[in-house]
């Protein structure tokens, strides 16, 4: 039993296990998700938790899938398995201004949520017993979907003075039984950005022990002080061995629209597009909809959104300084999350966020969560207003006063 399913059984959570296959048995839901939940037997708690950004969806969007659902029959019913044609398109136009080419017939399937897309990579690709290795800390849930798939997650420790890729720990961590790396960049749940020479010694790496690599590029657009963003599916000789999702959520406000996209050479879309019939059908016609009209709208809300979310890692940065000696953080480069290092080490993350949601009531995710390299930290978002940070700062600055 892992520490934060110890510690939630602590916290007054049961799990039955009659009945339940191996593979369920085998996973957590992640603590991003289950402090919200514990939070809700606190009451009156303030978040810097699960990555939800504060704006509201764009009004261009919303009025397009209003629009859309009044005068279109066809705007309630299922689309074909990979997604309406216009949206594929839009997305392979999209991703080749980032010099990323695909064919939108063929090498573009719409999914609901980058989550989705992710775990239809990992079920297409891991077999039982196959080695998954995890840039670690990494998101949470990374983790899960490689033992759903029945796979064994490696950690290659991420150099902590300033969260970037070890190569040489990558190296040590491929073995015979290697089958993927999952690379999510700008990176959940540091906040780093790597660097293009990194990123294509890592395809080098690829390309030499013949293993897959999985993008998760969910925050590709958040990039702070005027760094431009690589990603490894624009390496030709890479094609056949890389994997891209994509998300609207962060980018345009749309985390409960849940829709996505993944992008892959057509022999490996056909694959993975078995899992995707298997467990969706289609992205949700009004969620696909809603991403047209992001992806044909203006698109002044994204650096809107980048601008606002610069302005609040600034305030999120100035406040650790604060909280007395031994709190330590790397200030972001990407993404929307700090990982903030607790001079307690006696106690585990997953106790200490606990703490702090019961004492402090405020909402913070274990960074042992995020693999055994995130352990002494606790993660913080700060796609919250600017008012709800400073609040939740200023609550765990009187809980820690003696």
């Amino acid at each position: 039993m892992n520490t934060n399913r110890s510690a939630l059984i602590a916290a007054g959570k049961t799990y039955r296990s009659e009945g339940i296959s191996r593979r369920v048995r085998a996973i957590n839901i992640s603590a991003i998700k289950e402090m919200p939940l514990l939070a809700e037997q606190v009451g009156g708690c303030v978040s810097l938790g699960q990555g939800i950004p504060s704006f509201a969806t764009p009004a261009h969007i919303v009025e397009a899938v209003c629009r859309a659902l009044r005068d279109q029959g066809a705007s309630g019913k299922y689309t074909l398995g990979p997604g309406l044609a216009e949206l594929r398109e839009a997305v392979a136009e999209d991703l080749s201004r980032r010099d990323i080419r695909v064919d939108p017939a063929s090498e573009v399937c719409i999914t609901v949520g980058a989550m989705e897309g992710l775990m239809a990579a990992m079920l297409t690709l891991i077999d039982r017993g196959d080695e998954v290795i995890l840039p670690s800390p990494n998101y949470a849930s990374h983790i899960e979907q490689v033992l759903l798939a029945e796979g064994v997650p490696v950690f290659a420790p991420l150099e902590e003075n300033g969260w970037q890729l070890d190569l040489e720990a990558v190296r040590r961590a491929v073995s015979p039984r290697t089958k993927a790396l999952v690379l999510c960049n700008p990176h959940n749940p540091t906040g780093a950005h790597f660097p293009k020479a990194d990123l294509l010694a890592l395809a080098e790496l690829a390309l030499t022990h013949r293993f897959f690599i999985i993008c998760d590029e969910t925050y590709d657009f958040l990039t702070y002080d005027e760094q431009p963003h690589f990603s490894l599916l624009s390496v030709p000789e890479l094609k056949d061995q890389v994997i891209g999702t994509f998300s609207f959520s962060k980018k345009y406000a749309m985390t409960g629209w849940r829709v996505g996209a993944v992008a892959a050479a057509s022999e490996l879309l056909d694959q993975i597009m078995k899992v995707h019939d298997a467990a969706a059908i289609c992205a949700p016609t009004p969620s696909q909809l809603a991403a047209l009209a992001a992806l044909r709208g203006p698109r002044r809300c994204v650096t809107e959104f980048r601008a606002a979310l610069k302005a609040r890692r600034d305030l999120i940065c100035s406040r650790p300084n604060r909280l007395g000696a031994g709190f330590s953080h790397v200030v972001p480069q990407g993404a929307y999350y700090l990982m903030l290092r607790y001079p307690n080490p006696e106690i585990d993350s997953m106790n200490y966020a606990l703490r702090l949601l019961r004492e402090a009531r405020v909402i913070t995710i274990p960074g042992g969560a995020f693999g055994p390299t995130g352990e002494g930290h606790i993660r913080l978002s700060f796609g919250a207003a600017e008012t709800e940070l400073n609040e939740a700062m200023d609550r765990i600055e009187a809980w820690l006063k003696p």
